[in-house]
């Protein structure tokens, strides 16, 4: 009755037709580019023959990311959401991953935790229309330079070499990206996209200083439009600023992990990728 099997580019239609029905903020290209990094990472589940629920996984050497753990709405409570993250886990580990991580709803934590998964922090989703800023910052755009040194903060502040990640963020929205230089040195950097329901900032890795004015050159730059924000809990000084920007918490996830523990340095995670990627 229930099958599961790969998935592929053809059932990218099938997962935003899911994140949409979940109120969820993807486009279809967030879900071509988590395809994209890992071609053989997705599994999506039958019944009866007809699709109802997906999960994707990337890897990042020994770290693998579970995101985008879908099941329609008429279809739950049948143990589908517990037969995808198992065999999801079960791929991971053949392939050599040695933490497993994802960022929980309320509703899927339960789950997580019966198959193994240890709460690590809270993540709160800031969200708000961006008034006019009221300086106006203005950090400058990555250059060939700053990509490289993108890559060594960000691995710093997560534990995790996501270089991949955010190369493929900047092809989808080239020019977007935006460091900040303190005496030579990388100081933090800020990547955006467009979703959905709403604009959405991060990832954004830095030190205290660098934090502020990154976020407050996206708010210069996305001034008037709808935006979103998955900040840790822990880190006081992005909270501050975001309540700054006029956006409210309107919903938490919660950070887990399975296996050998990945410790981030929240207070230099000033906005996570988003569940689908940290």
């Amino acid at each position: 009755m229930l099958r599961i099997r790969p998935f592929s580019a053809a059932d990218i239609p099938l997962g935003l037709r899911l994140s949409r029905q979940a109120g969820w903020n993807q486009l279809a290209a967030d879900w071509q580019r988590i395809f994209d990094l890992q071609p053989d990472g997705g599994l999506v589940a039958e019944w009866r023959g007809t699709p109802v629920g997906t999960v994707m996984t990337t890897l990042f050497g020994p770290v693998a990311w579970i995101s985008m753990v879908l099941v329609d709405e008429s279809m739950r409570q049948r143990g589908i959401g517990t037969a995808l993250v198992e065999q999801a886990v079960e791929a991971i580990q053949r392939r050599g991953g040695e933490s497993v991580r994802l960022d929980a709803t309320p509703l899927g934590q339960p789950l997580y935790e019966r198959l193994g998964f240890v709460v690590q922090f809270r993540l709160l989703r800031f969200e708000g229309i961006l008034s006019a800023a009221p300086a106006n910052v203005e950090c400058p755009a990555a250059d060939e330079l700053a990509w490289e040194r993108m890559a060594e903060f960000d691995r710093s502040a997560t534990g995790t070499d996501r270089r991949r990640l955010l190369h493929a963020l900047d092809r989808d929205q080239p020019d977007n990206a935006r460091c900040v230089w303190q005496d030579g040195l990388l100081g933090g950097y800020l990547l955006s996209r467009p979703g959905f329901i709403a604009r959405q900032l991060g990832p954004c890795c830095a030190n205290e200083t660098a934090g502020e004015l990154l976020l407050r050159d996206a708010w210069r730059r996305y001034a008037g439009q709808c935006v979103v924000m998955d900040v840790p809990a822990a880190n006081s000084a992005a909270r501050r600023l975001a309540d700054a920007m006029g956006l409210s918490v309107k919903r938490e996830f919660t950070r887990m992990c399975r296996g050998a523990w990945v410790a981030e340095r929240e207070e230099y995670l000033w906005a996570s990728a988003g569940p689908e990627k940290g």
